[in-house]
């Protein structure tokens, strides 16, 4: 019999051709999201600390190498005019514009724009040519830069090459080693699929998915050509003021970045869409990773592909200047088509000295170009106000593109204290959520002491440590107990802070903090662990949970308080709340929130059992409290649900009745955050450790270790 063909190994299971194993259950609870970071794909071993590379790295010598670079045009991929800028200035701009601000994923803070899907979205066509200039620079300073730092400072020097005077630059970046594949950047099932999809409204901007802020798959920001590629500046003014927005940017900083940006460098489209080569995911090996190859020319200069619009914005697109203001407002423009059959605007009358010189030779002039979202800033008034008013004063124009590139690149580091360079700003900005330094001298036990007799209940002084602490995202680093902005607007009032009872335990803790010369911020910390420790306690243990002071107390003024309405919990499967039914399930949305504070599966579970055991519930609702010793560090929660003496019923308004078998009586209510640690064969194996007779302690000890981590997230230092 021939054998002549057959597959040696299981066929697709290692290129994603069949059937991926939980395909078969599409409803299934996908927990992958929660090992998304794995650090086992890293090869850089667990005594690596980027930090410490980052001590040896020679600044000044890199940055020398990266100006030579912007200059030095390479055989294989010939820069235009001699120059990278516009290269590297866009190969960073895309790095770091995929970030969004409603839950912080995205940016260029992990170097994700190495994998898919981000390294081959059509809008990031030769950005991938890009990361290969940059190859013989990473390869010469190695562990000490990483991909992500580099990619940004690269932009960043571009534009200082092109004669900007920056505002600063910080390193501290580490690289992530495989794809976010679990980070939803929305439903569709192909790239730039119309945006009807991901609107409730393609007219009104904001009824845009959450937390999506690209208005089609694939994209950065806009279409440059026009909501669903037809020219319309008025509406494609309407979709830049909510995807900048959700970006984080206000009109100011949207205005600075778009003339900015298109001040150096040009758009490409001096071809056909359909000669191109495959992506780089999808090109063959013989392309090692480069895709979009012109298969009918040379693929550079003139024969470039990019967004398919063809020309520059200035006459000249090598040099920081005030060119895309005079450009733009001083001449009439008409809509035309490219070379690929985009749609641009072309000057109407221009003179032939203000035009652009051709990339390659510059005795040819060519036509300068506007994209739809350029002429949303002449169109639209607020945005022609703030074009004009920096038009008339070119230095408040380069403080602001300087400040809000700054911004751009470094919104997904988190706090200052994690920036590392002799080019960190000294300027403390409001959206890195500045927090003072908190003391750490006073004395810990006496504090202690007096919030045990202060009063509040195990209950009261958990929910609101786990409230302060749930905000943290380590997406971009923001949130966390540190600051205690949980006293702050807009925290203090958000429904899921529960106020009353917030107002109530600050009430006794603030007073008591001053008096002891302690930050609010420890306070509260110190306080979520009392009531651990005293329910631990109460079930038979005595451990001790780890605390460590410093934390600092942040006031109005350092709060940017719109940015932080995007931290506002919708709902806390930890807490069994929701603030109203979404269309996203419980579990789902508990997952999410595992993920951003950067938990396990198994630390997930066992800390949504303790906070049961102890009766940490929004209201103090009894859903999922599946024990008889409320109050105490049970795993009860576990031993119970894995009970096959009860049975579990449906009830119309979507919760829950745990009834005995043998008298069909009700035991205990929940909801289908609880149920899921028993109905999903994964949750269901990490709840049947805890609920063996022998691993009690093991339970404590486990919950005690992941609150830990929760209280201490986003806490550099720690």
């Amino acid at each position: 019999m021939s054998t002549a063909g057959k597959c040696p190994v299981m066929h697709g299971g290692n290129t994603d051709l069949g059937k991926p194993v939980m395909g078969w259950w599409p409803n299934a609870l996908n927990l992958d999201i929660l090992h998304q970071h794995d650090t086992k794909p890293s090869p850089m071993g667990q005594d690596f600390n980027y930090r410490d590379e980052l001590e040896k790295l020679d600044v000044e010598a890199l940055k020398a190498d990266l100006r030579t670079l912007m200059t030095d045009s390479q055989d294989w991929w010939p820069a235009d005019w001699g120059s990278y800028v516009g290269m590297f200035a866009r190969v960073a701009w895309h790095s770091a514009g995929s970030y969004r601000l409603a839950d912080g994923r995205g940016g260029g803070g992990a170097g994700n724009q190495r994998f898919a899907p981000l390294n081959s979205w059509p809008d990031n066509v030769n950005t991938d040519k890009g990361r290969r200039l940059l190859w013989p620079i990473k390869k010469k300073y190695g562990n000490k830069i990483s991909w992500a730092d580099l990619i940004i400072l690269s932009g960043t020097i571009a534009y200082e090459v092109s004669g900007l005077k920056t505002f600063g630059f910080a390193f501290g970046r580490e690289d992530i080693w495989h794809p976010e594949k679990d980070t939803y950047w929305g439903a569709e099932k192909e790239w730039l699929a119309p945006s009807d999809e991901r609107y409730g409204d393609v007219e009104d901007p904001a009824t845009m998915d959450n937390p999506l802020a690209a208005v089609q798959m694939g994209l950065i920001y806009v279409n440059p050509e026009g909501v669903n590629g037809k020219p319309d500046p008025l509406a494609t003014a309407a979709q830049i003021r909510e995807t900048f927005a959700r970006m984080a940017m206000n009109d100011e900083e949207t205005v600075a970045l778009t003339a900015g940006g298109h001040t150096i460098g040009k758009c490409h489209g001096n071809g056909q869409a359909e000669d191109l080569s495959p992506d780089p995911e999808a090109a063959g090996p013989e392309y090692q990773g480069i895709g979009w190859m012109n298969t009918k020319g040379r693929s550079v200069g003139r024969d470039t592909m990019v967004s398919g619009i063809e020309g520059a914005w200035t006459t000249n697109p090598t040099q920081w200047d005030m060119g895309y203001f005079d450009m733009l407002l001083d001449h009439e423009w008409e809509l035309k088509t490219s070379p690929a059959g985009a749609h641009q605007w072309m000057a109407v009358d221009i003179q032939e000295e203000d035009m652009p010189v051709d990339v390659e030779d510059p005795s040819i002039r060519c036509m300068p170009i506007m994209t739809d979202a350029d002429m949303a800033m002449k169109v639209d008034p607020s945005y022609l106000a703030i074009m004009n008013r920096y038009r008339a004063d070119p230095s408040l124009f380069d403080d602001a593109f300087a400040r809000a590139w700054f911004k751009l690149t470094h919104r997904d580091m988190g706090p200052k204290d994690r920036y590392f360079g002799p080019d960190v700003p000294q300027e403390d900005l409001i959206w890195q959520d500045p927090v003072p330094k908190g003391s750490t001298t006073w004395n810990v036990e006496a504090l202690k002491e007096k919030i045990i007799n202060s009063g509040l209940s195990i209950t009261e002084m958990v929910s609101t440590a786990w409230d302060s602490a749930r905000t943290f995202r380590g997406s971009d680093l923001r949130g966390g107990t540190d600051g205690a902005r949980i006293r702050l607007a807009p925290q203090k009032s958000w429904e899921g802070n529960e106020p009353e009872q917030l107002a109530k335990v600050l009430g006794v803790l603030e007073p008591i903090a001053a008096e002891a010369g302690a930050s609010v911020a420890d306070a509260i910390v110190l306080a979520g662990n009392i009531g651990v420790e005293l329910a631990a306690k109460a079930a038979g243990f005595n451990m001790a949970v780890p605390f460590v002071p410093g934390r600092g107390d942040a006031i109005d003024e350092m709060t940017d308080v719109d940015s932080f309405a995007s931290l506002e919990p919708l709902a806390d499967g930890f807490r069994n709340w929701a603030k109203a039914d979404y269309t996203v399930s419980p579990e789902e949305m508990m997952l999410d929130r595992a993920q951003l504070l950067g938990l396990t599966a198994p630390e997930m579970t066992v800390l949504v059992g303790g906070m049961r055991a102890l009766g940490a519930n929004y209201g103090g609702t009894k859903h999922g409290v599946f024990t008889d010793r409320a109050g105490m560090l049970t795993p009860d929660f576990f031993v119970n649900l894995t009970d096959m003496r009860y049975k579990w019923v449906p009830m119309p308004d979507g919760t829950y009745e745990i009834r005995d078998r043998n008298d069909d009586k009700v035991k205990w209510t929940a909801t289908r955050v609880d149920l899921v640690f028993g109905s999903n064969s994964i949750l269901r194996a990490y709840a049947e450790v805890y609920a063996q007779d022998d691993n009690a302690d093991k339970f404590v000890s486990d919950f005690i270790a992941a609150w830990t981590k929760v209280m201490n997230a986003g806490r550099f230092a720690t």
